[in-house]
This record gives structure tokens, C-alpha cells and sequence, in this order.
């Protein structure tokens, strides 16, 4: 019989993943798995005695997932995963075609196949290869991007999606342009960036942005905000996500993003704390074993 772990984040998804173990491994059993349930605890690296597992099932949100994907790439594993969604957003669940209710993503797992999926990986310049971080969605700066790393766990339980529009509007405070200078594999230019967003998956809080992107195509989707007062920026932002772009947007594809800045920034992967300036910003293709819908109709 193969071996599988389940980590789960008991905060995620309103306790629902607590109160489903024992039908979830019953899912993995009727197909042929050895699992056993382990709680995450943030602290620790969760992996500590599953090195050796055939699958290693993460539930919870997009920063759950980033947290057990930096875990492991800090043991130097390369585990085949697989992901129930259960916290918040969910964005790079969704990009796999995953269903969103958890009994019908474990048979999704449990019945898939093994892909291999896009990582990125953030190189802090000058601070060594172990501060490296690496994300599955998004690496991000600016207005709004950091919302997430200070959106009360309470409030996201209670109104869900809306609870990072709350947090965001205490943002609009702290409006300000970062003077970029981006280097990608084809070009180098200087940028006044409210706003930066780079994707290895397609949404940001299920907004679909990068409408192109792919997990699967080595490069990244970028999309950097020019500065300009509030309303005209939002107004950008807001006609972008309606398709049109007033040219305020910058948007390009590279596999490759080099970052400096002379003001100190934020940064957030996945919603979680990213790095510092300067970075190097890059798209490891085909890094990561996920099992993945073998037919997203059927669920």
C-alpha cells in the first residue's frame, strides 16, 4: 500500500477540514493509500518524519500551500502533491481545475494524474541561497498586495473574499510609488510602480488578471500599475479587470524578473511575508509534481 500524509490547517476553511478527516482518508484508502492526518504547525517543519511518502496532501489556502511548498524545498524534497482547497481564495486550486468542495477534491486527487507544474522562486540579491522563497500564484508589491498578510483570521471566517476588501481600504492611507528598475530577459527599463504583480497562476483573490497565464509554460504573467492619483489609478485597475487597458497597466511575459528600488517595500508571496530589494524573480518550469483533475468536466 502507498504512504500519504495529510497536513491540514485547522483554522482554514471554517473547521471544515477538521471535521471531514476521517472521510477524506477513507477517500485515499479506497484508493490504495496508507494516510495519515497531520495537523500543520506553523513554527515546524511539517515534513519532519513523511520525507519518504508517495503523496503529500495539503488542505487549506494559498498560504498553507506556500508554507509546506518552502518546507520542502528547505529539506531539498521533491514530493508528489496534491491540494484540497479549504481556505480563502484559493487561487492556485483553482488553476489546477480543482473543486472547491473537499470530498470531491480528495476523489480528484485520488484519480488524477501527476503533472508537472511551474514554481517560483524569489532570490533575495546579496543575502545568500537559504533566504530564498518560493511561491505557487504570486509574487507581488504595492497598494493592496501586503492586505492579506494583516487580514484578521476572524474576519476572513466570517464574510470570507469581502474581508480582504476591508483591510484593503485602510491601505489607500499609505498610497505611494515605488521607483522601480525592472530587468527582464528581453529588456531594462525604469517604471514609477504603484502596483506589482507577478503570476505564476491566472487569479489574484479569484479576480482573473492574467487571463494568459499558465502553471504549465515556464514564464511568468506580469502586470505593473503606473502612479497616478487614486481615483485615476483604481479606475485603471477596475477597466483592466474589465478587459481594457488605458495603457496605465503595464503588462509583459518573461521567465526571468530582476527588481531594485532604492526605498525600502513589503513584498508578499502567496499572501505571506515576502522578500527584500534587490531580487531576482524566477519561474522554475515543470518544478513542482502536482496530481492534477484528469478530467475537470467530470467534477
Amino acid at each position: 500500500m502507498k504512504r500519504a500524509v495529510l497536513l491540514y490547517n485547522t483554522q482554514a476553511g471554517r473547521g471544515k477540514i477538521g471535521r471531514n478527516i476521517d472521510k477524506i482518508v477513507a477517500v485515499f484508502r479506497d484508493a490504495g493509500y496508507d494516510m495519515r492526518p497531520k495537523i500543520i504547525e506553523f513554527g515546524a517543519n511539517p515534513l519532519d518524519g513523511s520525507e519518504d511518502v508517495d503523496l503529500a496532501v495539503v488542505a487549506g489556502g494559498d498560504g498553507t500551500l506556500n508554507y509546506i511548498i518552502n518546507a520542502m524545498k528547505r529539506k531539498g524534497l521533491s514530493l508528489t502533491l496534491g491540494v484540497i482547497p479549504a481556505g480563502t481564495a484559493n487561487d492556485f486550486a483553482g488553476a489546477l481545475g480543482m473543486s472547491r468542495n473537499i470530498l470531491r477534491a480528495a476523489r480528484q486527487i485520488a484519480r488524477g494524474t501527476i503533472e508537472q507544474i511551474d514554481c517560483g522562486v524569489v532570490e533575495q540579491i546579496g543575502r545568500g541561497r537559504e533566504k530564498d522563497i518560493y511561491f505557487v500564484n504570486i509574487f507581488s508589491f504595492g497598494i493592496f498586495t501586503t492586505t492579506s498578510q494583516h487580514t484578521p483570521e476572524g474576519l476572513k471566517h466570517r464574510i470570507g473574499r469581502l474581508a480582504y476588501l476591508v483591510a484593503g481600504l485602510k491601505d489607500l492611507k499609505n498610497l505611494h510609488s515605488i521607483p522601480l528598475t525592472i530587468a527582464t530577459d528581453e529588456e531594462t527599463f525604469e517604471y514609477q510602480t504603484l502596483m506589482g504583480l507577478v503570476f505564476n497562476g491566472e487569479t489574484a483573490g479569484r479576480v482573473p488578471l492574467a487571463r494568459n497565464a499558465s502553471l504549465r509554460d515556464g514564464v511568468f504573467d506580469c502586470l505593473f500599475l503606473r502612479k497616478r492619483n487614486p481615483l485615476l489609478s483604481a479606475c485603471d485597475m477596475l477597466l483592466y479587470v474589465l478587459g481594457i487597458n488605458t495603457g496605465a497597466v503595464r503588462s509583459l511575459r518573461t521567465g526571468t524578473l530582476t527588481l531594485t528600488t532604492p526605498v525600502s517595500e513589503d513584498t508578499d508571496v502567496d499572501g505571506q511575508r515576502g522578500g527584500k530589494f534587490p531580487m531576482r524573480v524566477k519561474c522554475l518550469h515543470g518544478d513542482l509534481n502536482v496530481i492534477c483533475p484528469s478530467d475537470r468536466a467530470a467534477e
